[in-house]
């Protein structure tokens, strides 16, 4: 679809969603129940199997071990297109990565796209958007103007993307200087976004807020030293699929990642104590999860982008009102990254844009359905910096189910595993006369569900090319710092 094409398209479902929203908006009334509010809590590069209620030997995780005893756990989540910008993108919309368009990481997110930060809006919610945004496109550390490229959020402390945690560019609502966090901007941000709730618990409307770290991203060793200094690289315990020859540097940069969510942990513990101390804690919606995860040495990479657990899954706790009714507790369904806005929509009884092409979770884990049993995953980009042909990285499709994950690249069946057996993902299956007929049959789903979502499966290059984005030489999109 052409630029224009989708403009107009995203202005009318735009106008179209308003309208179906407005009975929804406004102030409450005196005596009215007031809607819930929703806490998105977004972190970067942070792997599910990384958290103490994981059972991750290395890391004790204990106001995140706290949150999940009363959450329903989704513990089959998974990032659809494991890398930055693609989930956010489809965290605010709704829509798969073909869709929207954010495929890669450094390119603009179309600002006529009908995002949670607007349908909120429309519904009487007041936005707040803190930390890393990275749907801009327009270069790092620069200035997201206010307006159309907030996409509907209207508290901002933000930016576009930085990993210089201690030294991290933000910009202050409408005011263009550059400033910079002081310290650790985990910190930092906890804190604004404590001052924003704490303002807001004196106002009757409701509020949505994404507070989105860039940690445990690298580089890993960055945290303050009083979190450094918790890990011995010597005493980490490693996965079994990291390569003896990458096992010293991965304990090393693994020592520095469990740092980064050691603090991250901590400040999660003291915003939900300061939502409790506000007493809006009883009216929060609270999501916890990441943007993809981080091989970290496992299957002999680094990062993201690969279609192995320790990449695709992340952690995922819906914290719910116990008014709602929703048990808690570890759910097996496959949730996606374009399954979040419709679910926190419909937890708020607020109408889902026709634009959204993610499922509504409510009605599962209100018992009144059983959805998820399998889901998409993808990589476009074969060229990005974590994923290239000489790193083993490849264009690929899957489909993975609560047992199995089965990819297929451009010349056929790639990987097939049965998780529940072979949870390190050592056994690639795929050619196994055992496990044939599987094979053949989750091939067919593969299939079905391309054609389903209108995905012909192109070489990477082509879709680039069909949204005109630019390559420098070294197959990245270009951005300056």
């Amino acid at each position: 679809m052409s630029g224009k094409k989708y403009y107009f398209l995203g202005l009318i479902l735009l106008l179209v969603s308003s309208f179906a929203l407005k009975s929804k908006e406004g102030k409450y009334e005196e005596g009215e129940k007031k809607k819930p509010n929703v806490l998105v809590i977004l972190t970067d590069q942070w792997r599910a199997q990384s958290t103490g209620y994981a059972g991750d030997p290395n890391i004790r995780t204990p106001n995140l071990d706290s949150l999940e005893e009363r959450s329903v756990n989704f513990t089959n989540a998974v990032s659809g297109m494991p890398v930055c910008s693609p989930f956010r993108a489809s965290l605010l919309t709704g829509q798969r990565p073909l869709t929207h368009g954010v495929f890669m990481n450094d390119v603009q997110l179309d600002t006529n796209a009908v995002t949670m930060g607007k349908v909120f809006t429309e519904a009487g919610y007041k936005t707040a958007y803190i930390g890393k945004w990275h749907l801009d496109g327009h270069g790092r550390l620069q200035n997201v103007k206010p307006g159309e490229r907030r996409q509907g959020f209207q508290y901002w402390k933000a930016n576009e993307c930085t990993h210089n945690y201690n030294h991290s560019v933000y910009y202050d609502n409408d005011d263009p200087e550059r400033k910079i966090w002081e310290g650790y901007d985990a910190f930092e941000q906890t804190y604004a976004a404590m001052d924003y709730i704490g303002h807001r618990s004196e106002e009757q409307d409701p509020f949505l807020m994404v507070l989105s770290y860039g940690t445990p991203h690298a580089p890993y060793h960055t945290a303050p030293e009083a979190y450094r200094n918790q890990f011995d690289p010597e005493k980490i315990v490693l996965r079994e699929n990291v390569p003896a020859e990458m096992a010293e540097q991965a304990k090393t940069d693994l020592a520095g990642y469990y740092a980064h969510i050691a603090a991250l942990d901590e400040m999660i513990g003291r915003l939900i104590r300061h939502l409790k101390e506000t007493g809006e804690y009883d009216n929060t919606i609270i999501l916890f999860t990441s943007d993809h995860g981080d091989l970290l040495g496992s299957h002999g990479a680094y990062k993201k982008q690969q279609p192995y657990e320790e990449s695709v899954k992340v952690p995922m706790l819906m914290s719910i009102p116990s008014a709602m009714g929703i048990l808690t507790g570890e759910r097996d369904a496959m949730i996606n990254s374009e399954d979040l806005m419709p679910t926190l929509l419909g937890l708020c009884d607020i109408g889902i844009p026709s634009s959204v092409e993610g499922i509504d979770f409510t009605p599962y884990m209100e018992g009144k359905a059983q959805l998820g049993q399998e889901t998409l995953i993808t990589c476009v980009q074969p060229f990005g910096q974590w994923n290239r042909v000489n790193r083993g990285g490849k264009e690929y499709r899957g489909i993975v189910t609560p047992r199995y994950t089965y990819t297929r690249d451009l010349n056929g069946p790639w990987l097939l595993f049965d998780n529940s057996i072979d949870p390190l993902q050592l056994n690639n299956l795929v050619g196994n006369p055992a496990y044939k007929a599987l094979q053949a049959r989750l091939d067919q789903r593969l299939s079905e569900r391309l054609e389903e979502t209108g995905d012909e499966f192109l070489p990477g290059i082509e879709y680039v090319n069909k949204w005109g984005y630019p390559l420098d030489d070294t197959e990245t999109v270009p951005y300056t710092n």
